[in-house]
């Protein structure tokens, strides 16, 4: 303890802490324009889902809201059978945690933790619209948060900062 403070002249080391306040469904919205006729339709559809993390800080505190944001689209026979999309939030302290490591968390540990919450939400009112359930694999959002780097950098954008959106497809 003496040689910490002795190597940050007599400071105190900010501690890190990382926790879950509260996770909830921020918007839900589900459409089926094509029924019921897609029901009569052999049920191969080609599905498109796009992936949207935003962070907002929301006090002074430490305390942070992410948004994941899923869009799934179903098509058959370039009909859409269903569109579902869900807004998956939750309330996130962080403190002690700055800069490039704090995007990097809000990016990628937030979006972990929110995930199997939109997915069970979407597999849930796929299957109450009357359509096969619907597991989406897990997804790796360390490796789209560096995509997302790589992206911005190519473009000469500068980094996502604190409270920025991620698109990823």
């Amino acid at each position: 303890m003496a040689e910490e403070q002795a190597a940050t002249g007599g400071q105190d080391l900010p501690q890190q802490q990382f926790s879950m306040q509260r996770i909830y469904t921020k918007d839900l919205s589900f459409e089926s324009p094509s029924s019921p006729a897609v029901f009569r339709k052999q049920w191969q559809p080609k599905v498109n889902v796009d992936l949207n993390t935003k962070s907002d800080k929301l006090d002074e505190n430490g305390n942070y809201e992410v948004v994941l944001t899923i869009t799934l689209t179903a098509t058959v026979e370039e009909e859409t059978a269903f569109l579902v999309e869900v807004q998956q939030a939750g309330i996130f302290f962080i403190t002690g945690i700055e800069g490039e490591n704090l995007r990097r968390v809000l990016g990628t540990a937030c979006p972990n933790i929110l995930f199997p919450y939109a997915r069970e939400n979407i597999d849930a009112i796929c299957v109450k619209g009357g359509f096969p359930p619907v597991m989406l694999a897990p997804v790796n959002f360390d490796a789209l948060y560096q995509q997302a780097l790589a992206q911005a950098q190519a473009e000469g954008a500068p980094a996502a900062a604190e409270g920025g959106e991620a698109a990823t497809h």
